[in-house]
């Protein structure tokens, strides 16, 4: 697993070197519609590029499922989950909140996620069983329980967009905050971190949220579906907290 480590954070740290050059002079009129609600850029395509050479250069029997090219047909037990620019339309409008996001499954379980925010110069790892960190210090969940910062994001379906306005909806007028910030890897690493209390998701990808969903749990958080069950790569929403609000968000989601 170190070896396997050392070359997922060096690819993210290439993309991510290749993402901050382009998005110093992003054109948004090079930007193409691929599916109602989204985008693409040539810089998601650079860095997938980056990304799946740097895979395929140091295990070429490893699977790799990512969000712009698919999943490539594999025997083997590990499948590299990508997200090569999670907020891309963030990236396009020059807001910073982007990131690369890379995540190993070994069978169906997340073992290993890297999060990458270049312009914000942070790094996250978690590896299972063995925690998470920020720039190599130990993160964790906040112990808020009232008053709480919440994000949110959706599926491209109409209906996930009304699921999550509803609940928008109810958690503004109620709690501290909520917003969606444009990046499920980086709203994720921010639960993780302490620095919000929950994300939810209806309609979510797993190549958006599989080295997330790892990072809040290894720092202590619960990441669940919207029935309360364990996260696992076939879940079709999510719920990351800290745990201490997790039953009445889950109540909140499902009223």
């Amino acid at each position: 697993m170190n070896k396997i480590k050392q070359i997922a954070v060096a690819a993210a740290k290439e993309a991510g070197g290749a993402l901050l050059g382009e998005y110093e002079n992003f054109d948004r009129g090079t930007v193409k519609l691929k599916a109602h609600h989204e985008i693409i850029t040539k810089a998601d395509l650079l860095s997938e590029k980056i990304i799946i050479n740097k895979i395929k250069n140091n295990f070429p029997d490893h699977g790799i499922l990512s969000e712009e090219s698919g999943r490539t047909k594999s025997k083997s037990d590990f499948l590299w989950i990508i997200d090569p620019l999670d907020g891309t339309t963030n990236f396009s409008m020059h807001n910073p909140l982007w990131c690369v996001s890379i995540g190993l499954a070994r069978g169906r379980e997340v073992v290993l996620g890297v999060i990458y925010a270049p312009f914000l110069g942070e790094l996250y790892v978690a590896e299972k069983g063995r925690g998470a960190t920020r720039n190599g210090k130990k993160i964790k969940v906040s112990a808020r329980a009232k008053k709480a910062l919440h994000t949110f994001c959706h599926g491209r379906e109409d209906g996930h967009i009304k699921k999550a306005l509803k609940y928008y909806r109810r958690q503004k007028l109620n709690e501290l905050d909520c917003r969606q910030m444009g990046s499920a890897a980086i709203e994720l690493a921010y639960v993780a971190g302490g620095r919000t209390e929950s994300l939810m998701i209806p309609g979510v990808n797993s190549w958006d949220v599989a080295a997330g969903a790892l990072m809040a749990r290894e720092a202590g958080g619960k990441v669940t579906d919207f029935n309360g069950r364990k996260w696992n790569l076939d879940s079709k929403d999510i719920l990351a907290s800290n745990g201490k609000i997790h039953k009445e968000l889950l109540r909140t989601i499902n009223k």
